[in-house]
């Protein structure tokens, strides 16, 4: 009994499969990518089975709205089933144990590259069919083995306000509670361009905490493989602001201005 035990934790360590869908307009050259490479880190070191999918690099036709994904002719066949990427993805994400969803703010949420992705879901799903989620929610079917895999939710900032994230943040809590995808970690990494996109060693430097930050996404890649979700302690240690003053200063508006002025002369640097 004590050895299918062990034997079983160690399969489930070499088998763990981690896919990122990159939802960067940068694609495999992005800060983004350079933060899910912080954490492939962690994972791949316990033996999971890590890769990256940059949406900026396929072809991802948007959701036309045509409903022939939910006609009795083409129930849940999408037109773009074999025109362009998206199937394939889906089933890179089937054969996940868990994904993680990156993506960079644009315009205070997620990426319209990403969200275009996402709303091809559509032609996974009986949307007529209709359903109660676990959490209790009015929705209807979904594919269980793509919109309800376990994920973590990276997102990434240039800005270091702390409100920048909270749409994107807000979104994935919503998509957890009616794809009943489990929710394993929230992972927000703002101040990017101060830090140099981790492409500046010299900005870098004048952030100490930044390499904290990037030391807590390896950990969280640890824990991801190892136990399928990130602990609060890690959680906070990679979500915390590079910049060490209080929220409460950092509200401040003569506080802001010095730090504005601090934020230029750094980024013209």
């Amino acid at each position: 009994m004590i050895i299918d035990k062990v034997f079983n934790y160690h399969s489930m360590i070499l088998f763990m499969k981690i896919v990122a869908i990159n939802g960067s307009h940068r694609g495999a050259v992005g800060y983004t990518q350079f933060l899910i490479e912080k954490i492939f880190t962690g994972a791949k070191e316990n033996g999971a089975i890590c890769e990256s999918i940059p949406l900026a690099n396929y072809k991802i036709e948007r959701c036309l709205g045509c409903n022939h994904c939910q006609s009795d002719d083409g129930l849940l066949n999408c037109v773009y089933s074999k025109k362009d990427d998206v199937a394939a993805i889906f089933k890179k994400m089937e054969e996940a144990d868990l994904v993680i969803y990156a993506t960079p703010v644009y315009v205070f949420n997620i990426s319209g590259l990403l969200k275009i992705f996402f709303e091809r879901f559509y032609g996974t799903c009986k949307v007529n069919d209709l359903k109660i989620t676990e959490s209790g929610l009015f929705f209807h079917h979904v594919n269980k083995k793509i919109n309800s895999k376990p994920f973590v939710a990276l997102i990434c900032s240039d800005n270091i306000e702390p409100k920048i994230t909270q749409t994107p943040i807000v979104y994935f809590k919503r998509f957890a509670q009616f794809l009943d995808a489990p929710l394993m970690g929230m992972l927000t990494c703002q101040g990017g361009v101060l830090t140099g996109h981790g492409l500046d060693k010299e900005k870098e430097n004048r952030f100490p905490r930044i390499f904290q930050v990037y030391k807590a996404l390896t950990q969280a890649g640890v824990e991801l493989a190892l136990q399928r979700k990130i602990t609060s302690t890690t959680q906070k240690k990679v979500n915390q602001q590079i910049i060490p003053v209080s929220r409460f200063i950092f509200s401040l508006k003569p506080i802001k201005k010095i730090i504005l002025k601090k934020a230029q002369e750094i980024i013209s640097a």
